[in-house]
């Protein structure tokens, strides 16, 4: 072989050798997948809308649906606040279903018969016949359980999907067995009659996270906002669980892969201030313009607290773990929730609970801000 041609030919496998072998490239990251999420929520008014917000705004979150139950409002109308709020910041494309109008036991009848017994319950949601005089928020007027008054923000153009929530939740769990999250806001009546339909239902679902409930010592003689006074006098009766107590008896009692309660406790001094919504809105982008339409400043950030600890884990300071079911005796404490060291209850189904006592404060009015200005 000539000279030139040797030369010619190791050159150029010198410059195979060099080059990486078809093994040596990285193969492309798989992109992660979505965290799947159903969001519950008695969506009544802004602060019930917000939270909602601030899940579909998730990084890497899917909103597979939103579902409605009664509990601060009735269900048909909130049903249509959350389609209003839908078409306004252009994501029709989320479904909303109706849930459960009214509790599985419970009535305003029952509730003013205890009230006539053991003493008046200042907040009692959709059942308030009138708002109490030291109430320094505007609110809606009370109204029947069907009747759906004009929406400041309009009436929305679109309709529920048809179906009941507990179906939906159903179908959702079945298509997307282990991977669904449940983020309830609010009573829990559709997640029971959804147990109620299909033994299997709590075992298909990633994880359900829930909100209410005092268990940290507050001072019962010192000054309380307009909101904290219930909880002060009675931690354990929590309007999510009192509004329907057989409903959460049975979210207690079900052997669910995760279960958690994010307590009161943990929106201690977090609230919509002003400075904070004017934060929020400013970038004035379409979800921006709709928290600067709605939004009222003071009310606490409970269920904000609630979406930002699902989303960011981080953000939790004090957690721990407790037994947890609620009392179903007639009297004073129905409803009320009970609560022994986990693994130690009496073993009436009763579920072992993570709970959420304590958030970085700082860190949720910055996802507040972030996520309601993207």
């Amino acid at each position: 072989m000539p000279i030139r041609v040797l030369r010619t030919v190791l050159a150029s496998l010198a410059v195979l050798a060099a080059m990486p072998s078809a093994t040596a490239f990285a193969a492309p990251e798989k992109p992660a997948a979505k965290r799947l999420v159903i969001v519950d929520q008695d969506a009544f008014e802004g602060p019930g809308l917000q939270p909602i917000l601030m899940l579909l705004q998730g990084p890497g979150v899917e909103v597979l649906g939103i579902t409605t139950v009664s509990g601060d409002g009735w269900a048909p109308e909130e049903t249509a606040a959350t389609l209003r709020m839908l078409e306004l910041i252009g994501r029709a494309d989320v479904p909303v279903v109706q849930g459960a109008v009214f509790p599985m036991v419970n009535t305003k009848e029952g509730m003013r018969r205890r009230e006539a017994l053991y003493g008046p319950m200042p907040y009692k949601g959709a059942w308030m016949d009138s708002w109490p005089a030291y109430n320094t928020m505007k609110r809606r007027e009370p109204h029947g359980p069907f009747d759906v008054p004009p929406l400041p923000e309009g009436m929305p153009k679109a309709k529920a999907r048809e179906g009941s929530a507990a179906e939906f939740l159903l179908d959702m769990t079945r298509k997307y067995p282990g991977q669904v999250s449940i983020v309830a806001m609010g009573p829990l009546t559709n997640l029971a009659l959804a147990q109620r339909l299909d033994d299997g239902f709590a075992g298909r679902v990633k994880e359900l996270v829930t909100e209410g409930g005092n268990f940290i010592a507050s001072d019962i003689d010192g000054q309380h906002d307009e909101f904290a006074m219930q909880t002060a006098y009675s931690p354990r009766m929590s309007f999510n669980h009192f509004f329907d107590p057989e409903a959460a008896h049975v979210v207690f009692t079900t052997k669910w892969q995760r279960l958690v309660l994010v307590t009161g406790d943990a929106n201690e001094g977090i609230f919509g201030s002003q400075p904070l919504i004017d934060k929020a809105v400013a970038s004035g982008r379409p979800v921006a313009r709709y928290v600067k339409q709605t939004a009222q400043a003071g009310f606490p950030l409970w269920d904000e607290v609630q979406a930002a600890a699902w989303l960011e884990p981080g953000i939790v300071t004090r957690k721990g773990q407790l037994a947890m079911d609620v009392d179903l005796m007639p009297g004073a404490n129905y409803g009320a929730l009970l609560a022994w060291p986990a693994g130690k209850g009496p073993g009436m189904g009763e579920q072992d609970v993570d709970v959420v006592y304590r958030v970085d404060k700082a860190r949720v009015e910055g996802m507040f801000v972030d996520l309601l200005g993207k």
